[in-house]
């Protein structure tokens, strides 16, 4: 996901500081190079040797150092960065990169670097909330720096509150989502839904499908890493939902259909790629159930048709993606609901086609619009995702 590109890491003496070499090899794991400055005080957490092994670079301390090539290393690592993370930043470095002060290697690097620089605050809870500390987090938002909230919980002096730096995970989303996708869809509000929805019986039964809405996340969060500002409305699904988007929660279909239609008009492409149940039982509130002799029969009703809504009232310049499943006759029905959603593409999937389907990693799709239809291998839903996205933007 990150060939070819170059992460520099700033760590300083912080306890937390071990965390980083974590967070080194999962970028290295991610393809990037990676390139760490340390300040002197960090060598009394952690040795510049565990990051060396991890990434194959020369782990840089001393602004001063002899033993480099000819040129000069704090411009020229800064330069080659494409995004630059400082964690765990204390007190002491976000001073003086807030007032200008440099004075070793990670200070003068931070300052002179041209790429985007992350900053992870941890500290002491009441050195993080000192105004001085706090001052100093505004300056550097007001320069253009992006600041990471610290986690919250027991720190390694025993106080208890914000100050801890999050898990490495959380710092490698941020690098991802800086670096991962040119921003092509930056500036653009995208909604999608995902998952299966669920039509009450009584308060123990319920209908509803196996959509787990992994495709749907995948979608989410390839909007989000190109940019988007992305809203995922999604059913109780199962699979992990991205960071950096913003999640509706819902359960039944007229929840969906509410939560889709009051926010489409703000949107620049809407797809629905949730696998909504057709039907729910009729006056559940009154007589849900008829007993007949030893059976139960429950009348059934349809469900809103969020596709057909969203079609009929599409502002101009909007783009419609919706999703076709099915058993039989793939691409003629799935034209047909084109067609009659007045959708401006529908991604067609086979339940028969292995790989594809419910709750797999990978999906088998064809790409159907008014110019003809397009028919990808199987690969992974991050990658169909890719494609699909990549489709909807040359409509825009």
């Amino acid at each position: 996901m990150l060939k070819g590109k170059t992460v520099l890491i700033g760590v300083s003496g912080g306890i937390a500081a071990y965390k980083m070499v974590n967070v080194a090899s999962m970028l290295v794991k991610l393809g990037a190079e990676v390139h760490v400055i340390m300040t002197e005080n960090a060598k009394n957490f952690i040795n510049p040797i565990a990051f060396e092994t991890i990434t194959k670079t020369k782990c840089l301390i001393d602004t001063f150092d002899r033993n480099f090539q000819f040129n000069v290393a704090h411009v020229s690592v800064g330069q080659k960065a494409d995004v630059m993370l400082i964690a765990p930043a204390t007190a002491n470095i976000i001073g003086k990169m807030a007032n200008g002060i440099a004075d070793d290697m990670l200070s003068t690097v931070a300052i002179s670097a041209t790429c985007k620089r992350i900053v992870s605050p941890a500290m002491n809870t009441y050195m993080f909330r000192n105004a001085i500390v706090q001052d100093n987090i505004a300056k550097l938002k007001r320069f253009g720096f992006e600041i990471i909230e610290p986690a919250s919980g027991m720190l390694a002096c025993g106080d208890v509150g914000e100050g801890r730096l999050p898990e490495e995970s959380v710092l490698v989303d941020y690098v991802i989502r800086e670096i991962a996708y040119e921003k092509d869809l930056a500036g653009k509000k995208v909604l999608i839904t995902a998952g299966p929805t669920r039509e009450a019986i009584d308060p123990v039964r319920y209908i509803t499908n196996h959509s787990s809405g992994k495709m749907g996340c995948a979608l989410a969060k390839v909007a989000m890493l190109r940019g988007a500002d992305v809203t995922l409305v999604a059913g109780p699904i199962t699979a992990k939902i991205p960071p950096f988007v913003n999640v509706v929660d819902i359960v039944s279909a007229k929840d969906m259909f509410e939560a889709v239609t009051s926010r489409a008009d703000e949107q620049d492409i809407i797809i629905k790629a949730a696998a909504v149940a057709d039907y729910r039982p009729k006056n559940v509130a009154d007589e849900k159930m008829k007993k007949k002799d030893d059976d139960m029969s429950i009348e059934m009703e349809r469900t809103d048709d969020i596709l057909a809504y969203l079609g009929a009232h599409k502002k101009s310049g909007q783009v419609l993606c919706g999703f076709s499943m099915e058993t039989q006759s793939l691409i003629e029905n799935s034209t047909k609901k084109l067609e009659k959603k007045n959708a401006d593409m529908i991604v067609a999937n086979s339940l028969k086609d292995a790989g594809a389907g419910f709750g797999t990693d990978t999906n088998i799709v064809t790409l159907i619009t008014r110019e003809g239809n397009e028919q990808l291998p199987i690969m992974s839903k991050e990658e169909v995702a890719s494609n699909i996205l990549d489709k909807l933007v040359s409509m825009l």
